[in-house]
């Protein structure tokens, strides 16, 4: 079965056999059931079936129960004899304990290799997802993009846009003729998201090195994929930076990426945990960008599972296109949880032998209800599953097996070192120093000017000659009032007054930075 990932079977009642066709493991995937139900065990086996054929796996461990998958299983193990009794019971027979190759990531730095993007990168369309963003205040967002990009500042972290901001809402009044009404209220809006932001831990997220994604594809030297785990325990206590983060990562594979067709194999898979994260409250224009990309990245080679409580987590258009589906349990004790149950039996190809919602109801932990594409892509008749045990440890590693792991990794040592080179912060900053030195200088010639003024007045009192009235008619005309006037505003403006209303308008940001 070289050419399938082998799930699991059972006995009369159950499968004989089920596996998933590597040929259309790109075309997606649910795992679906309550919580306890044995998901993550699925989503574990599956990781351990793509690395074994040469598919690099991506996935989130928001439990930190994944990391097991760096660590052989154990006979030691208090479920040893329960895995040897299922393996037997499904026709498993050549499982044996394995370790995999993993590498370890994590947006804040601390249990994995860091995971950086640019603001540019990310957009405006996921950044205002993340910072929860009105309308308005998004469409002030894209003008800051917009403009950065024409003005040639290059926005990398947060302080490049934070100054980016600023520097819109100071000269909003001539950017509004071009690109519509930018209000103070709403740069202020802006502003307060993103330290908000910053206090969840994101300024570790923006910035450079960013993420190459030929690091995410890797294969070992024997030839299996690498899984890439991403630490998100801590991670999903900011759930839209959790959503975001993977979304915006499937989308730099969806529009990097080239074409590849059909392969025989995926390139990559990913896999999106508490994928109802995504959707909850998004807005009309992400939940298409979501479809979109789930439509056309599997020609780019790229399999997506959704892993969810619920099947009605994940929007028709997009649950439609998940073709290889691994159902637990489901609990219905209310009217809406039975609805809902119904529903997703509905959505199998029917089994003559028993009641898809009735087993969907029934499967304890460890079982489910499978349904896979087989021939030409049409999905196989439901079947109920034991799922087989995994190869790896099931739980986590220690904290010194991790740190073993990250320090043998191919990546160790090419992300560690955040780079700050010059972008828009250093660029605006260094325009406001420019304007100040050139209003410090206009000051002090103006004081010299002034101060020769002084000793010449004095120099013609003492040769007896009188002073302030000129000899001609003209002259007197062009010290007149007018003058006097320009004369006035142009040392408001050059002196010690006029220099905090330049430092104020352009400098003020970059004080202490």
């Amino acid at each position: 079965m070289s050419d399938t990932i082998f799930i699991g079977g059972g006995g009369p009642e159950y499968a004989e056999k089920q596996g998933l066709l590597l040929k259309y493991a790109n075309r997606h995937g649910l795992i679906a059931g309550a919580t306890g139900t044995g998901k993550t065990v699925t989503l574990q086996i599956l990781a351990e079936g793509f690395s074994a054929v040469g598919v690099p796996v991506f996935l989130a461990d928001v439990k930190g129960d994944l990391s097991g998958l760096a660590k052989s299983g154990s006979e030691t193990f208090k479920l040893h004899d329960a895995f040897m009794k299922r393996a037997g019971t499904i026709g498993f027979d050549d499982y044996t304990y394995n370790d995999f190759p993993v590498t370890f990531w994590d947006l804040f730095g601390q249990q994995g290799h860091p995971v950086r993007t640019t603001v540019s990168e990310m957009g405006p369309l996921l950044l205002a997802r993340l910072l929860e963003l009105s309308d308005a205040q998004e469409g002030v967002l894209n003008i800051a993009f917009r403009v950065a990009d024409e003005e040639g500042l290059p926005l990398l972290d947060l302080k490049d846009l934070q100054s980016m901001l600023v520097w819109l809402g100071e000269n909003r009044k001539t950017i509004s003729l071009r690109y519509g009404n930018i209000s103070t209220a709403s740069v202020g809006a802006i502003q307060r998201q993103l330290l908000v932001l910053e206090n969840q831990g994101a300024t570790q997220f923006f910035g450079e090195p960013a993420l190459e994604l030929s690091d995410i594809m890797r294969t070992d030297t024997d030839g299996r994929g690498r899984i890439n785990i991403l630490a998100s325990d801590k991670l999903m206590a900011a759930p839209r930076l959790y959503a975001t983060s993977l979304l915006w990562l499937l989308s730099e594979l969806f529009e990097e990426l080239p074409e590849v067709g059909d392969p025989d194999k995926p390139r990559l898979v990913f896999f999106f945990d508490e994928a109802h994260l995504l959707f909850d409250d998004a807005p009309k224009a992400l939940v298409e960008k979501v479809e979109q990309v789930a439509r056309l990245i599997r020609s780019k080679g790229v399999g997506v599972y959704f892993v969810t409580q619920n099947p009605a987590d994940v929007p028709e258009d997009i649950l439609g296109q998940l073709g290889n589906r691994v159902q637990h349990a489901l609990r219905a004790f209310t009217p809406r949880d039975q609805k809902g149950l119904k529903a997703a039996a509905e959505t199998y190809r029917t089994n003559p032998r028993f009641s898809t919602e009735q087993a969907i109801r029934e499967v304890g932990v460890g079982e489910a209800v499978t349904s896979m594409l087989e021939s030409k892509g049409a999905p196989g008749v439901v079947e109920r599953t034991l799922i087989r045990p995994p190869s790896s440890q099931l739980g986590p590693i220690g904290g010194d097996e991790r740190q073993t792991a990250i320090s043998g990794s191919p990546v160790a040592g090419k992300y560690d070192t955040l780079r700050d080179r010059e972008s828009a912060h250093e660029v605006l900053k260094a325009r406001a120093e420019k304007a100040a030195r050139e209003a410090e200088k206009a000051e002090r010639l103006e004081e010299e000017a002034e101060e020769k003024e002084r000793e010449f007045r004095k120099a013609r009192r003492y040769d007896g000659k009188k002073v302030g009235r000129s000899t001609s008619r003209r002259s007197s005309r062009s010290d007149g009032v007018g003058d006097k006037l320009t004369k006035m505003v142009v040392r408001e403006l050059t002196g010690t007054t006029g220099r905090r209303i330049v430092r104020g308008i352009l400098g003020g940001l970059f004080k202490g930075r």
